[in-house]
């Protein structure tokens, strides 16, 4: 099982980041939280930082300074389904807007491809590390039944492509880390509070369940497993 020293959570001022920062810190982990104004959990092990997810100079000031003590554990948390706006994913392609869709890319998809970017560069090649970024089963092509949502869809099959390729690339040097996309299910949060009106009894999650499920699922993967997607409970979701 996964044993984690130093954990960075980007994005965790969000509702699951922010239970991941605290229920890594209840086990002792140190726990790098950050977010764009540094309103994180507060604990004893948690230590706040400042970024930027569209602004890759203060992604890299942020990694830069940890080069002599690096996390074991990433995960970024941080995504969108409605815009600040108020517009949220289209029901059909003739309601897609090329600015809406550039922005719902360079959260979903540019952002956390350049955390792991420079995240990436601090793994150690020898011992293990992991690094894990939120996906969604309707980011799977072999899994959409009914389309729609094109531009949240997309971003998340897109992200899940770059897992998958920063996973072959880091396997070739790295043969012990993890790259892994992870499905938290419909999650009690500002994401989904637009959708759940229509939810059936028990399909939402609690933070804290979602935390305690998605760090389950990360303490129980090998090597083998960089490169997919999985969902809270631990099964692959298809690509």
């Amino acid at each position: 099982m996964m044993a984690w020293t130093r954990a960075a959570i980007f994005g965790a001022s969000g509702g699951i980041g922010g239970a991941m920062a605290l229920a890594l810190a209840e086990r002792g982990v140190e726990v790098l939280a950050g977010s764009r104004n540094g309103d994180t959990p507060e604990h004893a092990k948690i230590t706040p930082f400042t970024f930027d997810l569209t602004d890759e100079a203060s992604i890299e000031a942020a990694v830069t300074a940890w080069k002599d003590n690096p996390p074991d554990l990433a995960v970024v948390s941080s995504g969108v389904l409605t815009l600040p706006d108020g517009t949220g994913p289209e029901r059909s392609f003739a309601h897609v807007d090329k600015a809406a869709m550039e922005q719902v890319f360079r959260l979903n998809t540019i952002g956390p491809a350049l955390i792991a970017k420079h995240v990436l560069k601090l793994f150690p090649r020898d011992g293990q590390s992991t690094f894990a970024a939120l996906s969604a089963r309707v980011g799977s092509i072999g899994d959409n039944g009914i389309g729609g949502w094109h531009s949240y869809r997309a971003s998340k099959a897109a992200l899940n492509m770059l897992i998958r390729n920063y996973a072959i690339e880091m396997g070739r040097t790295h043969k012990q880390s993890i790259i892994v996309g992870l499905h938290p299910g419909t999650v009690d949060t500002a994401l989904s509070e637009p959708f759940q009106k229509n939810l059936p009894d028990g399909q939402l999650t609690a933070r804290d369940e979602a935390a305690a499920n998605l760090l389950r699922v990360l303490e129980g993967l090998k090597p083998e497993n960089s490169g997919d997607v999985f969902d809270w409970k631990g099964e692959r979701v298809p690509e």
